[in-house]
């Protein structure tokens, strides 16, 4: 019998914590991160037909490179195209996980959880073991992120070679002040998913500035592409805290609003200097499956 199936995957914000995720340091300590899914996806198509002859073609809103996770989220609409509807969320975020470490991948597990599981996530990682924690603040508050966060594609890819060995050379050195610098990353996502919880603005501007020098001590490259044309609107307080989404050096950067500042005199500044503004909401569903018999 001749079938479509059609898997939608989100891309996700980052929020905080990113890095911690990955196996050389979350086998040594617990990685901690908050991120949100969003109405960014990935769809994949699978038609099968009375022959049993499969074909598979994907489509993606946003680029890979971006920084939003999208090699990640590809991954989680395959495999569950794939497997179908006999697994979970998490199963599938595990299973893509590991395709992409058989690929060479020697990143951490966030983006496919994030993809697969859907909403505002708390994710603590410990060696091998994921424990996902739904965050759920009120409609109001989700209502101010989905406000004040915004979200430019610089239209630069973002890089994570000779940089990211370094710094990982380094952490397995016992380099101090990268070491350093990891574990307040991760201490950033710890009061991340507290600020969230308790839905404080403040919590939420503070981590954000944790991260953003976090990452800064990590290496300054990561976050160049990004601070010159970011400086005038921090040195005014128009946006108090930015960060680069994924591993930073490129793609797509996240920039937080004071309550004050017009949301579109900055998003038409920007844009007037190159930069795309991506409007985004708060996906709550993760990964979603439809199949229609032809």
């Amino acid at each position: 019998m001749a079938k479509r199936i059609s898997v939608r995957a989100p891309a996700r914000i980052d929020l905080a914590g990113g890095w911690t995720d990955v196996p050389n340091y979350c086998n040594t300590k617990s990685g901690e991160v908050v991120n949100i899914a969003i109405n960014q996806y990935t769809n994949c198509i699978m038609e099968i037909d009375d022959e049993r002859k499969i074909s598979l073609s994907y489509s993606t809103d946003m680029p890979t490179g971006s920084g939003l996770g999208t090699s990640g989220c590809m991954n989680v609409s395959l495999i569950g195209a794939i497997l179908g509807s006999d697994y979970e969320s998490e199963e599938i975020a595990e299973l893509a996980y590991q395709f992409e470490l058989l690929l060479g991948n020697k990143g951490g597990r966030q983006d496919q959880w994030a993809s697969a599981v859907g909403g505002i996530s708390h994710l603590s990682f410990k060696g091998e073991r994921v424990e996902h924690k739904p965050l759920n603040p009120s409609t109001q508050f989700i209502s101010w992120l989905e406000d004040r966060l915004l979200l430019f594609n610089s239209r630069m890819t973002h890089v994570s070679g000779d940089l990211h060995k370094s710094i990982w050379e380094k952490f397995h050195y016992g380099d101090e002040e990268i070491n350093q610098a990891l574990d307040n990353i991760r201490e950033s996502g710890l009061s991340m998913a507290k600020a969230v919880a308790n839905e404080s603005k403040n919590g939420v501007i503070n981590s954000l500035k944790l991260v953003m020098r976090s990452v800064d001590a990590l290496g300054l490259e990561l976050h160049d592409p990004f601070r010159k044309k970011l400086q005038p609107y921090t040195s005014t307080g128009d946006i108090v805290a930015w960060k680069a989404m994924g591993a930073g050096g490129g793609g797509v950067v996240g920039v937080l609003l004071s309550e004050t500042c017009n949301r579109e005199d900055i998003i038409q500044d920007l844009q007037s200097k190159d930069w795309v503004n991506i409007d985004w909401q708060t996906d709550k569903t993760g990964l979603h499956r439809e199949e229609i018999i032809l």
